[in-house]
């Protein structure tokens, strides 16, 4: 009897390999390892990437051709002033899609195999997070190669809108922890979807993406003059137009600052009860 426990302690041995253990994979490794899962995810069902490839083109065409003539006269006067607030707009209602995926993977079943890692246990928030990043940046470029193919021509040149996006990519990387904690809290990725539009469209469209602030009534406009996305825009259109407004580029990196020193903390905190 011993003699046979000796022999399948030593098979057990032999499977599991008599070397050094493998250091785990620090915070930086286990991050980026589920950001490039984000990644993969869009690879093997690449009906992912609609909203960030259709629908940019669809709002930056729809909005510059019915609104353009009204507004400024013409599309190509409008593009000036639509470019900059059609990308804030396009990427800030994209931000909620990494709730939906924490979601997803949740009711699937997917959190409960991932949190039994031996990994930093942020890794999954922080990739998930990352490969969101791409998303983003991925629409910006759609979004500025259709208008450039319209006729528009940044006055702030390559730097003015480099800058404009990296800029927009902070705030949204901010703005999706809100989501997130959203994700943990929501049952469902249908109900996450409904309760983001609820907040992102009054959000987006109570703004100055589409028209001046100035042209609205008097209680509307003082409204739209505190909406963080027409901050966000103003930061954004100076940078394009090659005037940077120093005090809304300060305002859009503090309301990020602040975003993440508030939920940041209370996402982990819920996860970390999950978990």
């Amino acid at each position: 009897m011993t003699t046979g426990t000796a022999g399948l302690d030593a098979k057990v041995v032999a499977a599991l390999g008599e070397g050094p253990r493998p250091e785990p994979a620090s915070a930086l490794s286990s991050s980026l390892t589920f950001g490039w899962r984000a990644l993969l995810k869009i690879k093997h069902v690449p009906e992912q990437l609609f909203d960030v490839t259709m629908f940019p083109i669809m709002f930056t065409l729809m909005f510059t051709f019915i609104f353009g003539g009204a507004i400024a006269g013409s599309p190509q006067d409008y593009l000036p002033y639509l470019a900059p607030g059609i990308l804030v707009q396009t990427v800030v209602m994209i931000t909620m899609y990494t709730a939906m995926t924490i979601n997803n993977d949740i009711e699937k079943g997917v959190f409960d195999r991932i949190r039994s890692l031996p990994v930093w246990r942020p890794s999954l928030l922080v990739g998930s997070l990352l490969g969101d990043t791409l998303r983003y940046t991925m629409a910006s470029s759609i979004i500025i190669a259709v208008t450039l193919l319209l006729g528009y021509r940044p006055d702030g040149g390559v730097v003015g809108v480099v800058a404009a996006i990296a800029l927009l990519l902070v705030f949204c990387f901010s703005l999706s922890w809100i989501w997130i904690l959203l994700g943990f809290k929501l049952r469902t990725p249908n109900a996450v979807m409904g309760v983001s539009m609820m907040v992102l469209f009054p959000l987006t469209f109570l703004s100055n993406v589409f028209v001046s602030p100035s042209t609205m009534p008097d209680v509307l406009e003082s409204v739209v003059k505190v909406n963080p996305v027409t901050v966000l825009v103003d930061a954004a259109r100076s940078l394009m137009d090659g005037d940077p407004d120093g005090g809304a580029i300060v305002a859009v990196l503090v309301m990020s600052a602040a975003l993440v020193a508030v939920f940041g903390p209370l996402t982990m905190r819920v996860f970390a009860n999950r978990t």
